[in-house]
């Protein structure tokens, strides 16, 4: 189906129900393109990549690539804040809608404690339950390493998240 200026794909799963998985930010979208690379497309599910970093979705596999955000972030990312990834998101709100709309189920995934997963995906959980989605959120959290920084960037994401899904 062509919505303007990107194609999304529409599938229906073998169960009836209309499943997509979108991925968020670096990490969500590296899961995308894990599960593409494994399973490739004979799944009966929309994936979907979404991300600030227009150098990251030009190389995922992914048929439905949407940038977040073009006007506020340039194509550059979201430079670990999730305040910028919000925003980009609710800049590029319309088109997650387009995106999502007659979803029964969206699974959320993104890496937590960067600046685009963490600020966008509570905004895309939110979107999805509008339209009426079961909303899943399959994220992942820094590793002790990475620093306290991120990981209380990655808690506070988490919060919000959690607010807007109805399961992680």
């Amino acid at each position: 189906m062509d919505k303007g200026n990107f194609t999304v794909e529409e599938k229906k799963s073998s169960y009836g129900a209309k499943i997509k998985v979108i991925g968020v930010g670096g990490g969500g979208c590296n899961m995308i393109n894990h599960i593409i690379r494994e399973k490739g497309d004979e799944m009966d599910i929309d994936l979907i990549v979404a991300n600030t970093d227009i150098k990251a979705l030009g190389s995922s596999s992914a048929f439905t690539k949407l940038q977040l955000g073009e006007k506020i972030t340039k194509g550059l990312g979201a430079g670990m804040e999730p305040d910028v990834g919000k925003k980009a998101a609710l800049e590029s709100e319309e088109e997650i809608t387009s995106i999502l709309e007659y979803s029964d189920i969206v699974f959320i995934a993104a890496g937590l404690g960067g600046g685009t997963g963490t600020g966008a995906a509570p905004v895309i959980a939110r979107i999805a339950k509008d339209i009426g989605a079961l909303t899943v959120a399959v994220v992942t959290m820094p590793f002790d390493f990475e620093g306290k920084k991120r990981y209380n960037l990655a808690q506070k994401g988490l919060d919000e998240l959690k607010k807007e899904s109805d399961s992680i």
